[in-house]
């Protein structure tokens, strides 16, 4: 026997997933899938490399993105930035993905 895979009901072809997980996404508060790869996979380019060497993106909700930064001078450098990374976020994730930042200090874990 070999394997073949399964037709969705009615035959129809099989149909790309990006418009499901995009509904999922939504119901969820979270942007669509292209705007969280853009922030999650490409945080540096987004926000250049010094500001990426002290933050990560660990959330996004309802408009809210939440990073970790990595000691409390990063959390009052990023408080004075906050405009200047809104706008680098909407330029590569669209206006309405990330409305505000929360950050929050969660300094690195020490590597075993």
């Amino acid at each position: 026997m070999s394997w073949h895979p399964s037709r969705p009901e009615g035959g129809s072809e099989p149909r790309p997933i990006g418009p499901g997980l995009d509904r999922v996404l939504g119901r969820l508060g979270s942007p669509d899938l292209g705007a969280l790869t853009v922030i999650f996979s490409k945080w540096e380019a987004v926000v250049g490399t010094q500001v990426a060497a002290h933050t990560h993106p660990l959330s996004v909700r309802d408009g809210t993105l939440v990073l970790a930064v990595d000691n409390p001078a990063w959390a009052t450098q990023l408080r004075f930035l906050t405009d200047t990374l809104l706008a680098r976020l909407a330029a590569a994730c669209g206006p309405d993905a990330v409305m505000a930042i929360e950050v929050r200090v969660r300094p690195p874990k020490p590597r075993s």
